[in-house]
């Protein structure tokens, strides 16, 4: 499938009602497959039948201070999920694991420690194990290279969490790639364009790629997250892949909204091949 054809696809999936969504994995329909955005990093993916929840904050509007040395005093997240609490106790109640790239506040906050169900499958990268463990977490798997789950291949990636002292500062970061035979998908991660992004690319060959945009920063230091140019660059390397922007719009850091990257994609004709869902949005594949 061409990569028009597929964001095609893409769109019109968008539309999927929230009852196909609740039903997914009961249908056991290994063939629907598709992402949910709850807000910022924060999504489900259900794939091969498995519902799986990515980097989840859920704090409500305001409820943590700012990320300090950002330049303002915004209270994050800044934003609401699209979720009624009720809503969001069901979609909580039916997951089949979490995936963690890493514990930084707005991908493992607090509420999602208080609220996740503590026998739920936590897969994390291995510096994270030991912390989510210590949270009360009785099924803590770290991915060190591979693993096979939910009749998937899982493969972590690494990434570059900013450069120079910030970058060292952040720690380290990991994406996630699930395959099965039909379909790959690559969630890159806390990162900017990097060898390691370039690596993953070109060993996987993905069909979709999530991006965490937003170009978040400091007042010092460069980019921490993908910046319009660093999605631009990812793109000459993705062949027919989909990319899937998502990290705007939450945390007082990220510099970059939505309505950045959709017009500077817009300057190089590169609009058409970036998918930047809203908040609550599906993206079926």
């Amino acid at each position: 499938m061409k990569r028009k054809e597929f964001l095609l696809t893409l769109i019109k999936g968008a539309a999927l009602s929230p009852l196909l969504a609740a039903n997914a994995t009961a249908m056991n329909n290994n063939n629907l497959q598709f992402i949910q955005l709850w807000r910022h990093a924060t999504m489900t993916l259900t794939m091969n039948g498995r519902k799986i929840l990515i980097d989840p904050m859920l704090s409500p509007k305001d409820a943590m201070d700012p990320v300090q040395n950002a330049g303002n005093t915004l209270r994050i997240p800044m934003v609401e999920l699209p979720f009624t609490p009720e809503e969001l106790t069901s979609q909580l109640s039916d997951l089949d694991a979490v995936f963690v790239t890493h514990t930084h506040r707005d991908h493992w906050d607090d509420a999602a420690i208080n609220m996740l169900d503590k026998g739920t499958p936590i897969f994390c990268q291995p510096p994270d194990y030991e912390k989510i463990q210590g949270a009360g977490f009785l099924d803590v798997r770290k991915i060190d290279k591979e693993i096979e789950w939910g009749g998937m291949k899982i493969y972590r990636t690494k990434g570059r969490h900013g450069t120079g002292e910030i970058g060292q500062k952040m720690g380290e970061v990991s994406g996630f790639v699930f395959q099965i035979n039909t379909t790959t998908v690559y969630l890159a991660g806390d990162t900017i364009w990097c060898p390691e992004v370039e690596e993953a690319l070109k060993k996987h060959h993905p069909d979709v790629v999530v991006l965490n945009t937003g170009g978040a920063k400091f007042l010092t230091g460069g980019p921490i997250t993908m910046t319009p140019a660093d999605v631009k660059e990812t793109l000459r390397h993705t062949g027919e892949a989909v990319v899937v922007a998502v990290h705007m719009d939450t945390i007082n850091h990220c510099v970059v909204k939505r309505t950045d990257l959709r017009d500077s994609l817009k300057t190089t004709g590169d609009a058409g091949k970036v998918f930047i869902p809203a908040d609550g949005e599906q993206v079926a594949f």
